[in-house]
């Protein structure tokens, strides 16, 4: 597997398999790898003559700098996993002064109010962080297609939207989320958990999947104070925020309409690890 640490060194390895006419799938992640970031890339092979993998932790999409300091790190694990699954991916490993080209600080977006709700009311700047480096590694890549999983689904619509937006030409392709024998959401911040409290993660999960069923029934507002008691309940997790939200607008809703799609969001808290997950309603 070839590793690349510069910018203009990953352009010219690129170029020279455009000129035989092959196609670019790219996996932007910031490490610590796990069965859900070896799904995007098993996806990407599949659709894909070459497949790029990025690991660069971005510290401008970070609101806590301890967070920042505690996101794990083992760059020769995660080789050996991608090599297990493939020796033909090129893996980028850019500095922050060679991706960002000197000086680190995030751009400034608008996203029609996709960056306003759930992770942007409690992640002041996160999303202005995310937009940057994934616009950058779009750019250095400059792939056919680019895989992101549907765990962080708000950042999935947002990435669409930058897309979009600034009319850059590459597709944006949503993949479902990993889970692991509980339904936790696989994540590298579930590392962080003990034992015990990762088994009994499988409760956010649950949650949501009750929620789901609810959703045939009851009313937005009925199933958040469900969802708000049940953790009130729980002396292993703190809920930080459950919503319901329009698809397509991320709108919190206070009443269902016909021919929409809807998805639960939430955010919770587990030995001061923060974890996310969604699920689709209808």
């Amino acid at each position: 597997m070839l590793v690349i640490d510069h910018k203009e060194e990953l352009k010219a390895t690129i170029q020279g398999h455009r000129t035989k006419n092959r196609s670019i799938g790219f996996v932007p992640t910031m490490g610590a790898l796990h069965e859900g970031h070896l799904s995007l890339v098993r996806k990407a092979l599949s659709l894909n003559d070459v497949v790029v993998v990025s690991i660069f932790i971005n510290p401008t999409q970070f609101d806590n700098q301890e967070d920042l300091k505690k996101y794990p790190q083992n760059l020769q694990q995660d080789i050996a996993l991608l090599q297990s699954v493939s020796k033909n991916i090129l893996l980028f490993t850019p500095s922050k002064e060679g991706i960002y080209d000197g000086t680190v600080v995030s751009g400034s977006y608008n996203f029609n109010g996709l960056e306003k709700v759930m992770e942007g009311t409690y992640r002041t700047g996160h999303f202005n962080g995310v937009a940057t480096i994934v616009e950058l590694l779009l750019n250095a890549v400059a792939p056919d297609n680019a895989f992101f999983g549907e765990k962080d689904f708000q950042q999935l619509q947002i990435i669409k939207k930058l897309v979009e937006t600034k009319k850059l030409p590459y597709r944006i392709i949503g993949c479902p989320i990993a889970r692991e024998t509980n339904g936790l959401a696989r994540s590298s911040r579930n590392e962080r958990l003990s034992t015990p409290t990762r088994k009994k993660a499988g409760f956010i999960y649950e949650t949501l999947t009750t929620a789901k069923t609810k959703f045939g029934t009851e009313s937005a507002l009925d199933i958040k104070d469900w969802v708000k008691n049940v953790f009130e309940k729980s002396p292993y997790f703190k809920l930080e925020y459950f919503e319901i939200a329009d698809t397509d607008t991320l709108t919190p809703i206070l009443k269902k309409q016909r021919n929409k799609t809807y998805r639960a969001f939430i955010a919770v808290y587990a030995e001061n690890v923060r974890l996310i997950d969604n699920i689709a309603l209808n």
